[in-house]
Order: C-alpha cells, then sequence, then structure tokens
C-alpha cells in the first residue's frame, strides 16, 4: 500500500526562504514544475511566478518515482489510458531505478551508467508520469544528451532509426488533392533524398475513393522505381480500414492520438479501434524488412483543445499519448510541435522547448519519434527559430523530421522544413538516410557515396526517368 492521502499530501509541501509552499495534488505539482508555456496558462494551471516554479521543481526532485505508480493523474475507473499505463507496467524493468527519486533519475539518465542498451531495457518499466516529470528537471541540454543515448530501430521496407541516420517523411500536399500537384512536389522531394521514413499526404478530404486513387498513385511510382520506402495516406484510421477491404495498396495505418481516453474520443478513436487497424495492415503483409505498420501523430495541446486534459498540464497529457501508441510497435510517432498554435505553444522558445521535451520523453518510453518541426503564421517564430530546433533535434538523435517543397505547406497553412534542409542538417552533421534507401540513391544517380547531390548535368538521365513517371 502507497502512503496515502495524507502521506501524498506531505510530499508536496516546500519551504524556499521564509515562504512555504503546498500544492493541491500531483497534478498540481507537475502543471507548476513546467516551464512556461501558453496552454497551461490558458488552462489555469501554471505557476504563478517562477518563485512557486522554482518550488514545484523541488517537490517534484524529492518525489519516488513509485509514488507515480499509486497517485495517478486521471482515475484508473474513468480511463482507458490510465488502465493501458498501469496494467502494462513492467515491474522487472522499472526495478534497477524503483529506489529513486525524480531527482536521482535525473542524474542517472545523464550518467555514464545509463547508456543506450540500459535505457532500452529500462523503457517498459516507465509510465508517462514519470518520464514527463523528470524532462521537467531538465535544461534543454539536458534533454538533448539523453535523448541522444536512446536508440529506437524500426522496419517496413527499410530500417529507421539506426545510429548516422537521419530520417525524412516527404510531405507532398496539395490543396485539391490533385494528382499533377502531389507528384511534381514528391519527385522534387525525391531528388533531395527526401522521403525515407515515409512518403505522406495528408489528404484535403476524408474520402475513401480519394484515399485509394493516392495510394494507387503512391505505390505506382514506388514499384515502378523499386523505391524501398513506403507510402500512407494520413487518413482518418476508418477511412484507412474501409480502403484495405477495397483492395487498396496500403502500407501504412494513420491516426492522431491523444493522452485521454475522452481526447482520442474526440478523434473518433479508442485502443480496440487502434488494435483493428494494426491487425488489418499486418495481415497485407507488405513490407520487406519488417512489419512496424502503424504511423501516430501527436502534438501538445490537443486534449487541452478537446476540454480532455482532466486538469493536466500539456506536456504530461502529451507523454500520456507516447504509452497510447507504444503497445502497437509504430513504425512512425511524431509530434507536430508548433501546429496546434500559439494559445498552446506561444512563441519560439515555448516551441523550441516542446520539441526537445517531446522527442526526449517519447525515446525514454521506446518510441521511435520524429518531430515536424514546425510553427504557424500567427506564432511568434519565424525559420530562423525552425532551424535553430532542427539542429538541436538532429543532434538529439531524431528518428526523422518532415519537410515539404519550400517549407510551406500550401494545404495546412503552416511552415515547416524545406527538403534542403534536411539535405543540409545531413551534410552538417555526416547522417545519412536509411541504409536501403540509401543505397537505392546511389543506384538512381540521385547522390555519390557521401550522400551529396550530383550537378544537374550529371542528373539528366534520373531526372527525365522520373519525371517520365508522372501521372
Amino acid at each position: 500500500m502507497g502512503p496515502g492521502l495524507v502521506g501524498f499530501m506531505a510530499l508536496y509541501q516546500t519551504r524556499l526562504g521564509a515562504r512555504s509552499y503546498r500544492f493541491a495534488d500531483l497534478k498540481a505539482v507537475l502543471a507548476c514544475a513546467s516551464p512556461r508555456r501558453s496552454g497551461d496558462e490558458l488552462a489555469g494551471l501554471a505557476a504563478q511566478s517562477d518563485e512557486q516554479r522554482v518550488a514545484a521543481k523541488r517537490v517534484l526532485a524529492e518525489l519516488p518515482l513509485k509514488s507515480f505508480l499509486e497517485d495517478l493523474v486521471v482515475p484508473y475507473e474513468d480511463d482507458e489510458v490510465t488502465r493501458l499505463i498501469i496494467d502494462s507496467h513492467d515491474a522487472q524493468a522499472f526495478a534497477p531505478v524503483s529506489a529513486m527519486s525524480v531527482g536521482q533519475f535525473r542524474d542517472y539518465l545523464l550518467s555514464y551508467a545509463a547508456d543506450s542498451d540500459t535505457l532500452a531495457r529500462l523503457a517498459p518499466g516507465l509510465t508517462p508520469e514519470m518520464v514527463a516529470a523528470v524532462s521537467k528537471l531538465m535544461r534543454n541540454q539536458d534533454l538533448i544528451a539523453v535523448a541522444a543515448k536512446c536508440r529506437v530501430v524500426t522496419k517496413f521496407r527499410n530500417t529507421l532509426g539506426l545510429a548516422g541516420r537521419l530520417g525524412s517523411r516527404l510531405q507532398p500536399n496539395h490543396p485539391t488533392d490533385d494528382p499533377m500537384g502531389i507528384a511534381a512536389a514528391t519527385l522534387d522531394g525525391l531528388l533531395y533524398g527526401i522521403g525515407d521514413a515515409v512518403i505522406g499526404i495528408n489528404p484535403a478530404t476524408d474520402s475513401v475513393p480519394d484515399t485509394i486513387r493516392l495510394l494507387q498513385m503512391l505505390d505506382e511510382l514506388r514499384q515502378r522505381f523499386e523505391i524501398p520506402t513506403q507510402s500512407c495516406v494520413l487518413a482518418h484510421i476508418t477511412t484507412s480500414l474501409r480502403a484495405i477491404e477495397r483492395g487498396a495498396p496500403l502500407d501504412l495505418v494513420f491516426q492522431s492520438i491523444a493522452g485521454s481516453e475522452a481526447a482520442n474520443r474526440g478523434f473518433g478513436i479508442d485502443l480496440k479501434l487502434l488494435r483493428e487497424g494494426l491487425d488489418a495492415a499486418r495481415a497485407l503483409q507488405r513490407g520487406s524488412v519488417g512489419e512496424d505498420v502503424m504511423y501516430f501523430e501527436t502534438g501538445q495541446g490537443s486534449a487541452l483543445s478537446a476540454n480532455a486534459h482532466h486538469g493536466v498540464d500539456q506536456q504530461t497529457m502529451e507523454v500520456r499519448a507516447y504509452a497510447v501508441a507504444r503497445p502497437f510497435s509504430p513504425l512512425l510517432v511524431n509530434t507536430v510541435v508548433g501546429f496546434i498554435g500559439p494559445e498552446y505553444l506561444f512563441d519560439a522558445k515555448q516551441i523550441i522547448r516542446a520539441g526537445l521535451e517531446d522527442h526526449c520523453c517519447g525515446k525514454l518510453l521506446g518510441l521511435p519519434m520524429g518531430v515536424d518541426v514546425c510553427y504557424t503564421n500567427h506564432a511568434e517564430a519565424d525559420q530562423d527559430d525552425m532551424d535553430t530546433l532542427m539542429t538541436l533535434l538532429a543532434t538529439a538523435g531524431v528518428n526523422f523530421m518532415i519537410a515539404v517543397p519550400g517549407a510551406d505547406d500550401v494545404m495546412l497553412s503552416y511552415q515547416s522544413l524545406a527538403y534542403h534542409d534536411i539535405l543540409g542538417l545531413r551534410h552538417l552533421l555526416n547522417l545519412q538516410p536509411a541504409p536501403e534507401f540509401a543505397a537505392w540513391l546511389q543506384r538512381m544517380g540521385l547522390c555519390d557515396e557521401h550522400g551529396r547531390l550530383p550537378p544537374p548535368e550529371a542528373n539528366s538521365k534520373a531526372l527525365r526517368q522520373l519525371f517520365a513517371a508522372a501521372p
């Protein structure tokens, strides 16, 4: 048995100088210990002063990690995500750190003892609340250092997440799903060596016929040139299931997810439906080197925007979404860090911090994390800020990033990274695409053994071949 209500209340107080601070519950400690962000302020959860924030961090640092298994931020009986977290917790994996406080856990994660293999074994023993808590005690550099030690490898038609590699999602969106426009954007990305993680289209409409048409177009291109990658139309999972029933060439099942049952209900999903999608996609047996067939997207603020956050701060709710993803062995998970808007992440400082948090926390839970380095046009951010975040994430070992033509998504009306940004990061940090995709690029004459693009005149044959294949 745990310490009980009185014992927990005694844990949630501290003294700074002449002033005492008390926090009502664990949710209040987690929220007040968070770095400042507009979403928590909007929800009325944020610390009222920097001193209160420091007090909350002190309380959090002294909390036993095992207390998160007893004092639940969302009630077990009310929420299937909480039940998933508790019922799937691996006590044996947790044992090496079970006697630590949150502060001691932070020090351990930064130590030599916490190497890549050790962190991989530890992941099933960590709950999202433990991971969110420790991240709140970390500086940005700590988040980078810890994430860089976490290596999560996944496979479908190629191998993602290996050391020395940086994957990319090629995002050829079009405001009317015009095949010619999508094909042009896709070919443009391939010429930059982009698309090893996935060629993924956000459809303008969630239509089964349109989804099938786009899947067929991408699959024809992939087969014609034997491209070792996977495609995805980011339709709702129910649309993907109907497309599978009609014989569509579907590689990955996509779905946006959140950290509570109520928020997921707002997306029109539950855990049972996600399992149905996993089983349906695996039954197609379309992978060549693995069977990781799920693609999940998340974003800080999604639970709050659905009024389904249960009074929990947005970053902790975000990490709970990673617990939803974990049982489904996804090929890809990414946070669309600045997409939801300044109501939740106000400016570049908050977006950069959130991106590093999301990546580190997802990796600690054993997920193949990518990030859409992005912002909306009404946020206090610009492309220079995205340059900073993408460079930090590449240094932290992010599995993949998303790129769109010219860094401007004309369908979703937000700013992301451009194809050449990924190429530049690979050159700067001596990173390569997935090995199977890198070998294909060389065979096609689209890059040399160092990943460098050939001059246009030397590349004319490959250009003619690719453009001749456009529908």
